[in-house]
């Protein structure tokens, strides 16, 4: 005789469980969720990619920069200027590196500027620190014009009377001995619009003066002078120790003397800025090739990068510069090769050639002229339309951040379905678990009846 109808008392009941939902949720999910999950993670390398792809492109337009007409600054790759000085009177500066005119400047020190610096007879503590008024009457000082009359309470008040004053001078209570102090007046500015006259009672009192007026000489430590100099024989005098020359030359002197500075073009600089360039550009084209001849890569949109590097190599392959068409300059005219794999490089000895004869030629061929672009100019304004709206690594960016959006939405909501699906089946397998016990329950009874009238017969 079978065991139980329908299944009733062999205790099946107990199938309708938490693990059997998992298994179910589990299998499901593998076919609705994880594809999803396998998408995004795709995703997230190519963003990877991209990003490695995007700093190698960043990199090349960083170095292709210098050979921009309109380069930020003014200096590009063909006005760097070197500069060579001899002796040590003066320090030479220039914040305007492309204006400086080739040749040598010669500077002849003969003078430095300098402050105007009195100082009083000596005190001793007792007298800073007494209470007994100085009562030197008034103090004078006259500079840049003006006169500027102070009483003279004490030692501290004169001091601080001149100082809060704000007139171009400052003073101060030296400490100069053991117990010996001094009133030490500057001024502010130096050379001789800054020279500094001191009068009044108090003035000889303290010592500035003889008798008021007439100036101690040995409180006058220092004379106000203007700088003086000669640059290529012309004479220059000067309140402070700078002088510009041609407009862009600055020229700090800090002893007397001779120096000189002898600005070249610096064809090194230019040099080193190309090998930068050929570096970031054959780093920017072969990984871009490496990936779009990868089959396992995770790039997902080959044109657009194909389109990408087409760009940049057609403006280097491209002619430039001239008035006709006999007169364009290529890369390949100076030197520059491209090999199999489309690695760029030069002959060293060739690009010197042309250097050494022909740096205007190389200049019309990376720089160019408003009306005629050259190559440098023409792939820097290539890769900034790349990253602007509707370039192709702005659209890739686009694309990117659209598909996560989609992924993730659709993942969430196919997350949300199965949750959904799985919360409501649970709990309708405990109600049929509640109703399938109470019913073996039931039947229980019933198998007992039947065992006793079997048994009885």
């Amino acid at each position: 005789m079978a065991e139980g109808i329908l299944g009733l008392g062999t205790g099946q009941s107990t199938g309708l469980s938490q693990e059997l939902i998992d298994k179910l949720k589990a299998a499901e999910r593998k076919g609705q969720v994880e594809p999803l999950e396998t998408d995004l993670k795709n995703l997230g390398l190519e963003k990877e990619k991209l990003a490695d792809i995007r700093t190698k492109f960043n990199a090349l337009l960083d170095a292709i920069k210098p050979f921009d007409l309109f380069v930020s600054g003014g200096v590009n790759a063909f006005n760097q200027k070197a500069a060579s000085t001899t002796g040590s009177s003066v320090v030479f500066d220039a914040p305007d590196v492309a204006s400086l005119k080739e040749g040598v400047t010669t500077v002849d020190v003969t003078q430095l500027s300098q402050k105007d610096v009195f100082q009083s007879n000596t005190f001793t503590m007792e007298d800073l620190n007494s209470d007994t008024p100085l009562d030197a009457g008034d103090f004078t000082i006259e500079i840049g014009g003006e006169t500027h009359t102070f009483d003279a309470p004490s030692y501290f008040g004169l001091v601080n009377r001149i100082n809060d004053a704000n007139i171009g001078v400052t003073a101060s209570i030296e400490p100069t001995g053991p117990d010996s102090n001094r009133i030490v007046i500057k001024s502010d500015g130096a050379g001789t619009e800054n020279a500094i006259k001191i009068s009044g009672p108090a003035s000889q009192v303290l010592g500035f003066t003889t008798d008021g007026t007439t100036e101690n000489p040995a409180s006058h430590t220092l004379v106000a002078k203007n700088m003086k100099a000669t640059v290529d024989g012309v004479e220059y005098e000067s309140s402070s120790n700078d002088i510009t020359v041609d407009g862009v030359l600055k020229i700090t002197a800090v002893t007397k003397g001779t120096s000189s500075i002898n600005i070249t073009k610096d064809t090194n600089a230019f040099v080193d800025l190309l090998d930068d360039f050929v570096a970031k550009y054959n780093d920017f084209t072969s990984s871009l090739n490496e990936e779009l001849v990868d089959p396992q890569t995770n790039i997902s949109d080959k044109s657009s990068l194909r389109n990408l590097l087409s760009g940049v190599k057609n403006r280097i392959m491209g002619e430039y510069g001239g008035t006709g068409e006999d007169d364009k300059k290529s890369l390949f005219m100076y030197g520059f090769q491209l090999d199999s794999k489309g690695k760029l490089s030069y002959d060293s000895g060739e690009l010197q050639k042309a250097i050494d004869k022909d740096f205007d030629g190389l200049q019309e061929l990376f720089i160019g002229k408003a009306e005629s672009k050259g190559l440098g100019t023409n792939l820097k304004e290539y890769m900034d339309d790349a990253t602007y709206d509707n370039g192709i690594l702005h659209e890739y960016d686009d694309y990117l951040t659209d598909r996560e959006k989609t992924l993730t939405e659709e993942k969430d909501k196919a997350v949300a379905k199965l949750d959904l699906k799985y919360s409501t089946l649970a709990q309708q397998f405990a109600s049929y678990t509640a109703i399938i016990t109470k019913m073996e329950s039931s039947f229980s009874g019933l198998k007992q009846m039947i065992a006793q009238s079997t048994a009885s017969n």
